[in-house]
């Protein structure tokens, strides 16, 4: 290990610090009322811990993490989520599996409403049904596109990028942010929540149809189905994409319920936490967000997986799918200097629970799918493989090892669209937050940087005869 470029007291790890686990069933019916309510709370406690430890060291930066991406640095404040390297996400202290279990469902449902999430994510508490069923119908009268919007998308070139239409579809919207407006007009700074909420749920309500009029404009032939009132955003998401699948909709509630929120240190929801640091409005903050996500270090990676799943099912041939023969084909894959992509993370050391569920939900709706069939012998055997080639720190699948072959198994085989419909869902955590932060009042982020001379010299002041 390099030395740090500060000495500082041991800290606990995270295994050691516990979860603050999420609050049952708040009385108000209202999200911005509940959410009203926990602002004094909440500036309290950040007053009560500033004042008690605010000259107190949080932890270290090493040279080394300083040039690899800022790796595990402890240095900002995310309030949605925290993820722990063993057990994986958890969403206000609530892991997968009890969002699963506690959070309200669609009629007749067993996955998890986005919206439910949503109001847990904002308030740390859990909402009841009569909540989520009163969030969902305002979100419904939020979503509507203006016709400029929707004329804006179907005058986009085909065959430009859907998550460059997407970030552009956002950015476009920004002409009628509520913050933006206030603050031209003055707003004090007590008041900067009021208009990023409005914002926030405008922006996550409509994000749907945005994307679905995206789908239909480069796949089919533009057009779309009216959003239905009663239906939930999942339900209405997959209708307006043209699909009426029952086991879709519910994969939807799942899949928008698991991208929503992975900590605040990955790309997408760090660019909205810094851009929206200037004060700069959910539009501005979130199509920033998209930017990053379309990397293929992050978002991209579900469907470099699915073209891997593809390339590794021809390549077996007619081969029967044994573990056998897929262990072969793995080392086949390793020893010609390539990767299995979707195994390994920057964080998690045990398989990823997002994995896990989507296996979950795999195991219950669906039978004799080849291409199902193989991510589950690849879990089967990858791990074993990867752990013997010794190259690997972490050799358990994360979340996109598994969710392309779903949308493929319901008809949504459009690969350059899946990182759009993760974005979709990333709204649903990185939206919360900036909404948070602005009720907070959190700092522009302005962090510092070191040149290498300057490191150097750093280093040969702390440790004149060299570091061993």
């Amino acid at each position: 290990m390099l030395p740090a470029l500060r000495i500082s007291a041991r800290v606990p790890t995270l295994k050691c610090l516990g979860h603050k686990t999420a609050r049952f069933f708040s009385s108000e019916q209202n999200l911005k009322d509940a959410f009203a309510n926990k602002i004094p709370i909440w500036k309290k406690e950040q007053k009560e811990l500033l004042t008690k430890y605010g000259d107190k060291i949080l932890g270290t930066c090493t040279v080394e993490q300083a040039y690899g991406g800022m790796r595990s640095v402890k240095s900002m404040v995310y309030e949605t989520s925290l993820l722990d390297p063993v057990e994986g996400i958890r969403f206000r202290g609530l892991t997968i599996h009890e969002c699963q279990e506690k959070l309200p469902k669609a009629p007749g449902g067993q996955e998890p409403l986005p919206e439910a999430l949503l109001w847990l994510l904002l308030t740390g508490d859990v909402p009841t049904t009569a909540q989520t069923q009163g969030l969902i119908a305002d979100l419904n009268k939020r979503a509507p596109l203006p016709d400029w919007i929707e004329q804006t998308i179907l005058n986009f070139p085909k065959d430009l990028h859907p998550m460059t239409q997407f970030s552009m579809a956002i950015l476009a919207c920004q002409k009628e942010s509520q913050f933006a407006q206030r603050y031209q007009a003055g707003m004090k700074k007590a008041d900067y929540w009021d208009p990023t909420f409005e914002d926030m749920l405008t922006l996550i309500a409509r994000l749907p149809r945005i994307a679905a009029l995206i789908y239909r404009h480069v796949y089919r032939n533009g057009e779309i189905t009216k959003l239905e009132n009663t239906s939930d955003m999942s339900e209405n998401f997959v209708r307006m994409l043209g699909f009426d699948n029952k086991e879709f909709m519910e994969l939807m509630r799942l899949y928008l319920v698991i991208h929503s929120d992975h900590e605040g240190g990955n790309v997408s929801a760090h660019t909205s936490h810094l851009v929206g640091s200037a004060l700069s409005d959910c539009y501005l903050s979130l199509s920033a967000a998209m930017n990053g996500l379309a990397g293929p270090l992050h978002g991209l990676a579900n469907q470099e997986v699915l073209r891997f799943i593809k390339d590794f099912k021809k390549d077996m041939g007619d081969k029967p799918l044994t573990a056998d023969a897929v262990k072969e084909q793995c080392w086949k894959v390793l020893n010609s200097g390539r990767v299995i992509p979707g195994y390994g993370h920057a964080v998690l050391r045990k398989t990823d629970p997002r994995f896990s569920s989507q296996a979950e939900f795999a195991k219950k709706h669906i039978k004799n799918d080849p291409m199902v069939d193989l991510v589950t012998l690849i879990y089967q055997v990858a791990p074993g493989v990867l752990t013997e080639h010794g190259k690997t720190k972490n050799p358990w699948p994360n979340v996109d090892a598994h969710s392309g072959v779903l949308l493929v198994h319901y008809g949504l085989e459009e690969e350059n669209f899946y990182t759009v419909m993760f974005g979709v869902g990333r709204a649903l955590g990185v939206l919360p937050m900036l909404t948070i932060s602005r009720a907070l009042g959190f700092s522009l982020e302005r962090p510092k940087s070191l040149t290498t001379e300057a490191i150097k010299k750093t280093m040969e002041i702390m440790y004149p005869h060299g570091h061993t």
